[in-house]
């Protein structure tokens, strides 16, 4: 039996990346993906690639700093599927740079009202329906929450980050009695559309081959490659999954051996 067999998993931040990949491991490991995110073209693009009958599928727009968008989404889960078994939070803002000496902080609460409120607001709207039967949250946070990141200036990423994984181990224990499982996968570099993004400017600007701008990245790791956004797909769907029935407030790297602890 597949490991998520008529299971129910809401999803955040499904567009090209790694929301879209959570969705189709879902249902590739036998369950019904809720999808959410603020653009419905990639919602459709998305449900249709994964599951083009609709039956294992269902979305609506859905913003994470809005608390009756959150609720809206959890309750298409239970109209749908008659339930929720798993929230996995994809949705994040990544593309703000800077460090703390330049900081606009009006900027840093909008990283935070997404990457930590908008999580927390997401999975609250989710917990009538997993404490009706026990389930799984799961965090997608990053590898600089837990060491110092490679880019110095993703201060409000890597804050908004740590501050999700520290919130973990809190909400760990609060939901344990309800047999709520939360834990975070924690991701190096992914290779994956904002990466690719990342190779090809740089590669451009400094005049270098591709191949040359991702050979500097792979360097670092273990493994001789990138984690794909997938391989984080995978870790996350493992977590929400009863095959991790036993783990809860943990950490999983994912970076191809980057970091290791």
């Amino acid at each position: 039996m597949s490991s998520l067999q008529g299971r129910t998993v809401v999803v955040s931040g499904v567009g090209a990346g790694l929301g879209h990949q959570v969705a189709a491991a879902v249902v590739r490991d036998g369950g019904n993906a809720v999808l959410g995110a603020r653009t419905e073209a990639n919602l459709a693009k998305s449900a249709a690639e994964i599951d083009p009958a609709g039956a294992r599928t269902a979305y609506r727009v859905a913003d994470i700093t809005d608390e009756r968008s959150c609720e809206a989404l959890a309750g298409l889960a239970r109209e749908r599927f008659g339930g929720i078994d798993a929230v996995v939070n994809v949705a994040a803002w990544d593309s703000y740079f800077g460090g703390v000496e330049d900081a606009d902080f009006a900027t840093w609460q909008s990283v935070l009202d997404v990457n930590l409120l908008g999580t927390l607001r997401m999975t609250r709207a989710c917990l009538p329906a997993l404490k009706e039967r026990g389930g799984s949250v799961v965090f997608i946070g990053t590898q600089s929450a837990v060491a110092a990141p490679s880019q110095v200036r993703q201060a409000a990423y890597a804050a908004s980050k740590g501050a999700l994984t520290s919130a973990m181990y809190s909400l760990a224990r609060e939901l344990g009695p309800h047999r709520i499982r939360v834990n975070t996968v924690l991701p190096g570099w992914m290779w994956g559309p904002p990466v690719q993004a990342y190779v090809q400017f740089t590669a451009q600007t400094e005049g270098v081959p591709e191949e040359e701008v991702l050979g500097r990245l792979t360097g670092r790791m273990a493994l001789p490659e990138l984690a794909t956004d997938g391989d984080v797909a995978d870790a996350a769907v493992f977590l929400a999954s009863d095959r991790a029935r036993a783990i809860t407030g943990q950490s999983l790297l994912v970076n191809a051996g980057e970091l290791m602890r």
